[in-house]
């Protein structure tokens, strides 16, 4: 159960955690373990760095559909409807953000409040707005860092760019954000 002291409303977080574990996210192996545990990680980061409660939970849910650097889904898009009965609509909104986004053709333009969003799915482009830059930033963000944290081969490899895209978006993470991701990808390894 998620804890009630990270803001994250208990009964969603706990439905959510059902369904994860209903769609066998205990079972699928991801660095550090498996995506369940991950997925809490994920959360329990998004929590630290105080994000509101929508955010975390589309941390805990952000693999669901799958993702451009994790392919495994867990629901396809198509049973979306499903997710935001259980986590809300806008930390659906969020989990389908992160999930859709084709990282190749998004990243380079990120930071620029009038570039196009490129969707894997669909194929097409928009623009979010603000708070949708700043959500996926975020949750961005805790997602590498857990990986990095548990993996030195990750960090090792990824690291520099990770810092590199971190540094681009500083404007669009939380003082909290920014300074784990320098923590952990700017400081020599432990």
């Amino acid at each position: 159960m998620i804890e009630p002291d990270t803001g994250t409303p208990p009964d969603a977080a706990d439905r959510a955690l059902a369904l994860l574990r209903e769609c066998g996210a205990q079972d699928m192996a991801h660095p550090g373990g498996t995506l369940l545990a991950h997925l809490r990680r994920v959360h329990d980061r998004l929590a630290l760095w105080q994000a509101r409660p929508a955010l975390r939970l589309a941390g805990l849910c952000h693999a669901f559909y799958g993702t451009d650097g994790f392919p495994g889904a867990l629901l396809p898009v198509t049973r979306r409807a499903e997710l935001a009965a259980v986590i809300g609509a806008e930390a659906e909104s969020i989990v389908y953000l992160y999930a859709s986004c084709d990282r190749e053709a998004t990243y380079p333009d990120l930071a620029r409040t009038d570039a196009p969003f490129h969707d894997r799915f669909t194929g097409g482009t928009h623009v979010p707005g603000a708070r949708s830059r700043r959500d996926f930033a975020e949750l961005s963000a805790a997602n590498e860092l857990d990986l990095a944290r548990l993996d030195p081969a990750f960090r090792e490899r990824w690291g520099p760019d990770l810092l590199a895209l971190f540094t681009r978006l500083r404007a669009l993470l939380s003082t909290e954000a920014w300074l784990d991701c320098r923590a952990v990808l700017a400081e020599p390894a432990p």
